[in-house]
């Protein structure tokens, strides 16, 4: 008697797809594999790069050096001047044994009031854990939230052209009432509570949200005020109701006002305060690290949108 698999092929057909279905799913997962430990390999060689990456020196003459950090722009989220970004800057300078001191050099002429209070308070518990001087340098602009973060370091310096203090807060918004009319367009608002649609743009002002502002940002005036006082504690040589009503000026009248301590570039506060004449940038190494980030991100994104693909034509 003939084995009944050989007289009819129909009964293999299904084994056999089967088999070809199954050596094709393992296939595939072989390559999934392959890829996330592609992957895995890259970002603990990225990891690895960047913990060994140690900032170049500076030119000039000496064993020492400081720590730099260079801080340009607008203050806020997602910005290069953020707690997200600087805050670990700070905390590789001051870890940084040998050391002397930190500069922070700033040109700012401010930001949102939450982010120039973290930097500053991570200024202040730095401070405090490594027993290290810091001195911010101004230089175009050190005024509102850079002078915030200011105010934490030991000693200000600024060029005599800055533009210095505003210690002040400011909200800005519109009112397009008129010009609903004339367009001619009904809004229409709906709200589960009482004052969520105040400061709508479309609407008349209202004496209570003109007073609910004034509240608020009377509120993050006080804890700026604050923060000066407690930074420039006995320093302070101008008449508080001048130095705090918004007001800016030039670096010159600054140190007149006890707003900063003196006039000074970066070469001159290093030999001032430090003793040398080189410094180790830090800021250099954000720069880096946000590159090799982005070229990882382009690589994985890369990588996923191919492996599709790939895997479809090796699994055929």
């Amino acid at each position: 008697m003939q084995d009944e698999s050989i007289e009819n092929p129909s009964f293999l057909s299904p084994l056999v797809k089967e088999l070809i279905k199954e050596k094709r799913s393992d296939r595939r997962w072989k390559n999934v594999r392959f890829f996330i430990g592609f992957a895995l390999v890259v970002i603990v060689f990225l990891l690895i790069f960047v913990q060994n990456t140690q900032p170049a020196l500076s030119e000039g003459e000496g064993n020492g050096y400081v720590a730099l950090i260079r801080l340009a722009g607008s203050i806020g989220p997602g910005e290069d001047f953020s707690a997200e970004t600087v805050n670990p800057l700070l905390q590789s300078a001051f870890e940084d044994k040998e050391a002397r001191g930190v500069i922070l050099d700033i040109n700012s002429g401010g930001g949102t009031p939450v982010q120039a209070s973290i930097i500053h308070d991570k200024i202040i518990e730095l401070k405090k854990k490594y027993k290290k001087k810091i001195i911010v340098i101004g230089e175009d602009m050190l005024a509102s939230g850079a002078y915030f973060v200011a105010v934490a370091a030991d000693k200000i310096y600024v060029n005599p052209s800055s533009v210095t203090g505003s210690i002040g807060v400011i909200m800005k918004g519109f009112g397009f009432t008129e010009v609903i009319k004339k367009v001619g367009v009904e809004r229409r608002v709906y709200t589960s509570g009482t004052d969520k649609d105040r400061l709508d743009p479309f609407l008349p002002q209202n004496p209570d949200d003109v007073k609910k502002i004034q509240q608020v940002i009377g509120e993050v005036h006080d804890n700026f005020k604050q923060v000066v006082l407690e930074g420039r504690k006995g320093k302070l040589k101008g008449d508080p109701a001048v130095l705090f009503n918004g007001d800016f000026w030039s670096g010159t009248t600054a140190v007149k006002l006890g707003l900063v301590d003196g006039v000074g570039n970066l070469s001159d506060v290093m030999r001032s305060e430090f003793k040398v004449e080189r410094y180790r940038d830090y800021s250099q190494s954000a720069s880096v690290i946000k590159s090799l980030m982005g070229q990882m991100g382009s690589s994985l994104n890369m990588m996923l949108n191919e492996s599709p693909r790939v895997l479809e034509k090796l699994g055929n």
